[in-house]
């Protein structure tokens, strides 16, 4: 009723206006004009091309402003795009400056004697490049030495430590400690060796109460078994307060060297932590313990499948008590055994005897 009331009123009005074209030509651009809003409303924000600023720009210094309403944008935005049209009028494209790009062959040959000479520093690598006629500044060295992480000469000398490692890996024991919860909810600790070099691991019998004496017991006991593996020159191990100087003094006596981990750096004693992993994800994560005797049977399993069987990717898929693989005849395929380890948690498999 109210909308009936109000196109009567309004078609009223247009009424009034006197006949002709004028009256004509007004209603039209009325119409026009709604219909703009209307759009607006719909689509949202209108995309302009710079053609079309610029012929809004250019109509906009012509038309007086009070007769700016016809635009679809703000007074504003019409002097900024003129302002635009100014600056970019006075607005030159100069010269690049600044150094020229170093040329990616010369960056290769950069890094190569970088890593050819870890002693160098970005100075020499000036001066060897310079006798061979190419000129180049030592910051810009720098930089593209910064840039393929390579530091500065003093911090590229020297082995790093997973290198140190590997070199000396034959001579190195870590040990570490990992805990087990019973089905009682009762903690229990347990304490590993590994040797490095062979990936041979020593276990200790579980334990409630980790005291340093019972650590230096178990030191002790490692160093009593030690006649047919390498002898130990360095031993990594955390900064737990249970390797106390009793224990790091078992192995001075033979001649290794204690070393303690940094504070939070468990990458520092990888292949301990790497060990504890494998354990948990093998064994441990897939059996309910009962006790101390019994986490000391699962284990003792465990280890033997580990030692004996178990290939090792940094053995070249040997295991640690067999060094080498050795080639064999392929097996007839209905010859193949299987030896449940655990309950049949684990399966090793065998080529049955002729």
């Amino acid at each position: 009723m109210l909308l009936s009331f109000v196109y009567v009123l309004v078609r009223g009005v247009f009424g009034l206006a006197p006949d002709g074209g004028d009256r004509e030509k007004d209603l039209e651009i009325l119409v026009l004009r709604h219909q703009l809003k209307v759009l607006k409303r719909k689509a949202g924000r209108p995309r302009l091309r710079p053609m079309d600023r610029l012929l809004l720009a250019a109509v906009a210094r012509v038309l007086p402003k009070e007769r700016w309403a016809s635009f679809m944008v703000k007074p504003q935005t019409l002097l900024r795009w003129h302002r635009e049209l100014v600056r970019r009028k006075w607005t030159y494209r100069g010269k690049r400056t600044g150094r020229p790009p170093i040329d990616p062959e010369l960056q290769e040959l950069i890094c190569r004697m970088a890593r050819d000479n870890p002693r160098w520093g970005c100075v020499r690598v000036q001066g060897e490049l310079r006798r061979i006629g190419i000129r180049v500044g030592a910051t810009t060295i720098r930089d593209v030495l910064r840039r393929e992480g390579l530091g500065p000469a003093p911090r590229r000398t020297g082995p790093s430590w997973s290198e140190f490692l590997r070199q000396q890996a034959h001579g190195i024991l870590a040990c570490d400690f990992f805990t087990v919860e019973t089905v009682w909810l009762k903690t229990l600790y347990v304490l590993f060796f590994i040797e490095i070099g062979t990936r041979t691991v020593h276990l200790t019998a579980a334990t409630t109460n980790p005291d340093t004496a019972w650590v230096a017991q178990q030191a002790r006991n490692l160093s009593f078994s030690s006649e047919d593996r390498d002898p130990v020159r360095f031993l990594i191990r955390d900064r737990d307060s249970k390797f106390a100087g009793s224990f790091d003094e078992v192995f001075a006596t033979e001649g290794a060297k204690v070393i303690p981990t940094p504070i939070h750096a468990p990458k520092a004693n990888a292949f301990a932590e790497r060990w504890v992993e494998t354990v948990r994800a093998e064994c441990l994560d897939w059996t309910l313990v009962l006790g101390r005797r019994h986490l000391d049977q699962v284990l003792s399993t465990y280890l033997g499948h580990y030692n004996a069987h178990r290939p090792h990717r940094g053995l070249d898929l040997a295991a640690p008590d067999v060094p080498e693989l050795v080639d064999q005849q392929p097996a007839d395929l209905e010859e193949i055994g299987r030896r449940d380890v655990l309950g049949g948690l684990i399966h090793e498999y065998f080529a049955l005897a002729a």
